[in-house]
């Protein structure tokens, strides 16, 4: 057992050392984390003995797995041979030896416990506890025995068997979801453990998170702070609250900046609580990542009794202005959704966070740390915590604040019509106030949002929704009961616990249907799931903010060979195996998988690396249009007609295939390079528009068609910018450029800040040769734009734009496909690609054991003639040539690999 007498319960930051001369220097408050000697037992099996468990914190498959009791679940369809064991009973214990009291008391602090639990101290019951989502406190005083060892033992039921007794209870309720057993609505445990369309069902159990006995005479139970920033950003006022427990009567807060104090004040305890309100001139703000620095201020709190300091807290802030802006657009219908941040309009592009595993215990603070950076590398600006899962660690909400990326925050609701009996609603309340409180000090959260598409879900099943019945307690008579904690319950708790946070009753949520796209935000399926429109057409799906979309494809050859039994010597390892389409829980994955390879592109099954290849590829291209049709609706005060994007989804919870764009292991696929060009400072963007040039009203023979280009430049910069615009075209056939370039383009491009601009619509430039007779020419033209410094010549964007689909484009071999890695004087590598004829999807790989030690700062890149393209990399150097391979997209489905190494 370990002991830290600064740990303060509900803010687990570290401690400052605060000491004055005249105070005594011993805390009269000590806290012991209980993470030894826990054994744990199947509690239904008599012959079964305790045994030990594997860490702590923990659940019971961890240490059913490490024991070898069962097989690992992630490997090939051992997720059916371990379903019984979300059916048992399981008991965990330790033992701990009693503390020095001297009259204090003693309290064990569960922070969860999952799900359903009875908790005994030395053989009496202490706790009875039905909610993993809330920390239960239980003052043990009496308990405890006055010598030797303690006892505590916890005995959790099955959830997933009590979820359905409940269930039974209701059966005037509406038990209806998408993904998972509809008693999963009515017990409060993560919900993706019923299993999701991106992950199995694993029924968890056990203390998933740390269990401390604290001793105390007065302690801070709770440190919070409400923070007003001036409209002109020069000032700050920080309104402070320590509540008290015990007979200490006096509070010293502190505020801290880079380690100097920048105000304090001396408060009484009075009725529980000490307040303080600090002004802060000139502060040092939060911002998001690319439009400044990620300032953090410190709060302490010390509680004293007279010379004594009883306890010590602290919490890290950040000083921001958050506002949501929902007005009236210029020039279209509807409102805006649009984040403000320190008085700037913030395009959130960035992405969906699901659980980063079925096993969360074992995920360590340095793992979430590698997720949030990885999605400020890739350029994201906004992750959203997903409503199906958990309130997330703190280790993540902490790697946000560092690191600059919003948070979007669910509560724990998903896909379904939940319940609203009275042990329920007192149930979600419980939780709600915990954990809005637990977070409520991260500036990288903006806003929280009631659920994930259960209004969608009452729309899709025609429950009683009608917005204009205010009255909640009629809500509670529907068959739409779960209204109430939408609309009344959750909103009445962020006015009391956070009253200046955002609330949005749900996602999606905005008018008079989940679908509006002129209102709120929306979920954008349109593409894959509902009516499966081509992803082209993004530019005609598009919201106000769109919250979800996405495109699947297959992760890395070597995460699919580590979860076959047999790796690569595996007889299922094929694109269309019984195990690989196991780890593929999305229903259709294989007739929705064909419909968007098949429409777009040429591809084979075999070598399976190449279908690798393809589907991602297809992932890419798609969520790269997505990204680059609905930016260009950023355009300015008043027509944000898009206001943000967050792909489905960032991560896996297992090795699978899924629309996540890094897998389990954090592997990037294809897609998340396309998408961190397309969030890039500077863009450029182009699309192609064919309309039939008719003879006359009467006919449509001899009605060729005539492409044009339309061209547009997004600047995501705060000031004004001037670029350089410069326009080639070839023939994709022959590799030979086109001349002459448009003559209606600008030679140089002003760009007003954060913002996109219409350029110019031009014609599409087309090649004199013909590839058959009456065929399209413009499946001919490949064009590439290039914005540059208008002195140093130096490259800022570029975006190459191919006839489409793909499938119908004669894709040459090149000849001269070469790549080398230099080395500059700096220390950094660079990949250099050159080719002869125009290249679609250039991917670098590695040998699969090099996969995780070797980074590409970019990665799918297009290739035309003349033009070197550099690639960062690390973990190769110069002469390192042999260590890599290039796939790129061959017409007639081939896959690659005809590059070669330059001397």
């Amino acid at each position: 057992m370990k002991t830290n007498p600064d740990i303060k319960g509900s803010a687990r930051d570290q401690k400052p050392e605060i000491r004055n001369s005249h105070e005594d220097p011993s805390p009269l408050r000590t806290v012991v984390v209980l993470d030894q000697n826990w054994l744990f037992r199947n509690a239904g099996d008599p012959s079964f003995p305790f045994l030990p468990a594997s860490q702590f914190p923990t659940n019971v498959h961890l240490d059913l797995l490490h024991l070898g009791i069962i097989p690992d679940p992630y490997i090939a369809k051992n997720e059916e041979l371990v379903q019984w064991v979300g059916e048992q009973t399981w008991t965990y214990k330790t033992t701990f030896a009693t503390p020095e009291l001297s009259n204090r008391r003693a309290a064990l602090d569960f922070q969860s416990l999952d799900t359903h639990v009875t908790v005994r101290l030395n053989g009496e019951k202490v706790l009875s506890a039905e909610n993993m989502f809330v920390s239960a406190r239980v003052e043990v005083t009496k308990h405890l025995r006055k010598s030797g060892c303690n006892v505590l033992e916890l005995t959790f039921g099955s959830t997933f068997l009590i979820g359905k007794q409940i269930a039974g209870k209701y059966p005037g309720h509406h038990w209806g979801c998408w993904n998972g057993d509809t008693s999963r609505l009515a017990v409060r445990k993560a919900q993706y453990h019923y299993g999701w369309d991106w992950g199995p069902m694993l029924m968890t159990c056990g203390p998933c998170r740390p269990i401390t006995l604290e001793t105390y005479h007065s302690r801070i139970s709770d440190l919070y702070f409400s923070i007003d920033v001036d409209g002109s950003l020069k000032s700050a006022e920080v309104a402070t609250t320590a509540e008290v427990e015990g007979a200490a009567l006096l509070v010293r807060f502190e505020v801290y900046y880079d380690r100097t104090v920048v105000a304090h004040e001396v408060a009484e305890v009075t009725n529980g609580a000490a307040c303080a309100v600090f002004k802060i001139q000139n502060p040092q703000l939060w911002y998001p990542a690319r439009y400044g620095r990620q300032c953090r201020y410190s709060l302490h709190a010390v509680l004293l009794d007279g010379s004594k300091i009883c306890d010590t807290a602290c919490r890290k802030f950040g000083i921001r202005k958050v506002v949501l802006v929902q007005r009236n657009l210029k020039a279209a219908f509807g409102n805006t959704f649009l984040f403000m941040i320190n008085n700037i309009p913030i395009f959130c592009g960035g992405s969906n966070w699901i659980p980063a595993d079925l096993f969360t215990p074992r995920i360590d603070a340095s793992k979430y740390q590698k997720w949030a950076k990885l999605a400020v590398d890739g350029r994201h600006v906004m992750l959203r915590i997903w409503g199906g899962g958990i309130y997330e660690e703190d280790a993540l909400y902490d790697a946000c604040d560092e690191l600059g990326l919003l948070v979007w925050q669910d509560f724990m609701f998903a896909c379904g019509a939940y319940p609203a009996f009275p042990a329920f609603l007192a149930s979600v309340e419980r939780e709600a106030t915990a954990n809005v409180k637990r977070l409520r000090h991260h500036p990288s959260i903006v806003i929280w949002a009631g659920n994930n598409e259960d209004y969608q879900y009452c729309e899709s099943e025609n429950l009683n929704y009608d917005p204009k019945d205010t009255d909640p307690q009629n809500w509670l008579k529907s068959t739409f009961p779960a209204r109430y904690i939408y609309e009344k319950l959750l909103p009445d708790v962020m006015r009391k616990v956070a009253p200046g946070s955002f609330y949005h009753f749900g996602s999606p949520f905005g008018g008079r249907r989940t679908s509006d796209p002129t209102v709120g935000d929306i979920h954008q399926w349109n593409v894959w799931h509902g009516t499966q429109e081509k992803y082209q057409d993004f530019g005609l799906l598009s919201g106000r903010f769109v919250s979800e979309f996405g495109m699947e494809a297959f992760p890395t050859i070597r995460t699919i060979d580590g979860y076959l039994e047999h790796g690569e010597h595996d007889i299922d390892r094929y694109p269309q195996s019984s195990t690989v389409d196991f780890h593929n829980k999305a229903a259709g994955h294989e007739r929705r998988l064909a419909l968007y390879l098949s429409e777009n592109i040429q591809y084979k099954f075999s070598p399976f690396e190449h279908y690798i290849y393809c589907t991602q590829l297809i992932q890419a291209e798609c969520l790269a249009t997505a990204y680059r049709l609905w930016k260009r609706q950023w355009q300015g005060p008043g027509r944000e007609f898009c206001a943000g994007a967050l792909v489905w989804q960032l991560n896996d919870c297992w090795p699978g295939q899924s629309w996540s764009i890094a897998d389990y292991y954090l592997r990037p696929k294809l897609a998340y390079y396309a998408i961190k060009r397309e969030l890039a400072d500077i863009t450029v963007g182009m699309q192609r528009i064919s309309q039939p040039d008719t003879k006359n009203d009467h006919t449509h023979a001899s009605a060729p068609q005539t492409p044009t280009v339309q061209l547009w430049v997004t600047n995501l910069t705060l000031s004004n910018r001037i670029y350089a615009l410069h326009l080639q075209a070839w023939d994709i056939m022959t590799g030979q450029e086109l001349h002459p370039p448009p003559s209606n383009l600008p030679d140089l491009v002003p760009l007003p800040p954060n913002r996109s601009v219409e350029i110019a619509e031009f014609a599409l430039p087309l090649s004199n040769n013909r590839t058959e007779k009456g065929a399209n020419n413009s499946f001919r033209t490949v064009i590439a734009a290039y914005l540059l410094d208008p002195t140093t010549q130096r490259q800022i964007a570029r975006y190459v734009n191919w006839p489409e689909p793909l499938k119908y484009v004669h894709l040459q071999v090149p000849k001269a496909l070469e790549y080398k890695i230099v080395s500059e004087n700096e220390g950094k590598n660079y990949v250099e690609l050159t080719t002869d004829v125009p290249v679609k999807g250039v991917a670098l790989e590695v040998e699969k054991e090099l996969v995780d030690d070797v980074v590409f700062d970019d990665n799918c890149v297009d290739l035309v003639p003349g033009e070197i393209v550099r690639i960062g990399v690390r973990g190769l150097d110069a002469g390192q040539e042999d260590r890599l391979t290039v796939r790129y997209l061959e017409g007639g489905g081939g896959g690659g690999g005809a590059a070669a190494a330059a001397t």
